[in-house]
């Protein structure tokens, strides 16, 4: 499990440093059992107070009041009528948005784990494939049965939410403009970070931006513009 200083980064190094984690969400099923829902990070959106795409940008609000909260508090809020899960980091108002995900299996989230994500996220009735089942912000949440009224301006917790470190790291990662950012509020700005090798469960490919970046690992991070 990630401990909270983890969270005490810049925006743009955190959403690269959680590229490759793992969600990990205990569910309650019917009959009262509970089982491990898991996704693995592979997209993600740096946000900061200064910039008009934040929503913290628009200042205070109750709703908003995770995100100038302590590094690793959860913000979560409504996206097109879905849940979106976002982390606070360092500086007030600044943040990450989790923006797609990859169904993770292991001992702790096996094949059942797996089958009761997609029963939590059919597609017009119909079983997503599993390299779509967490393209979104707002799918990965359904796919984890994560809810803003339980998790928002929370913290993780080891026995029911948190996020964990299984040793993986993206060998590259692509860097473009964030998605969905309103005409005016800085939507020009590098933000997005994908793992290179899952651009295609991206919410969108990347590669197709035409001011896209590609950096080994090592390179480093980004600053802010």
């Amino acid at each position: 499990m990630l401990e909270r200083s983890f969270f005490d980064q810049e925006p743009c190094d955190l959403a690269q440093a959680l590229l490759g984690k793992v969600l990990r969400h205990r569910f309650l099923v019917e009959g009262g059992s509970h089982v491990w829902l898991s996704a693995m990070i592979i997209e993600t959106e740096a946000y900061y107070l200064a910039e008009r795409g934040s929503h913290s940008s628009q200042g205070y609000t109750e709703k908003r009041r995770a995100m100038f909260m302590a590094p690793g508090t959860i913000y979560m809020y409504y996206a097109r009528g879905g849940d979106s899960l976002n982390f606070s980091a360092r500086g007030e108002g600044n943040g990450v948005l989790v923006k797609s995900g990859y169904p993770f299996v292991d001992r702790l989230s096996p094949a059942a784990s797996l089958e009761l994500m997609h029963q939590l996220n059919p597609i017009n009735g119909r079983r997503r494939s599993q390299a779509r089942l967490c393209s979104g912000q707002t799918l990965v949440c359904r796919s984890l049965g994560l809810k803003v009224p339980e998790w928002n301006a929370k913290t993780t917790a080891r026995k029911r939410f948190f996020v964990a470190d299984t040793g993986y790291r993206p060998k590259a990662i692509v860097q473009a403009r964030r998605l969905g950012i309103p005409d005016g509020r800085d939507g020009h700005l590098p933000y997005r970070f994908v793992d290179l090798d899952y651009v295609a469960s991206a919410t969108d490919n990347p590669l197709k931006d035409e001011v896209h970046r590609l950096w080994q690992r090592s390179e480093g991070g980004c600053t802010q513009a």
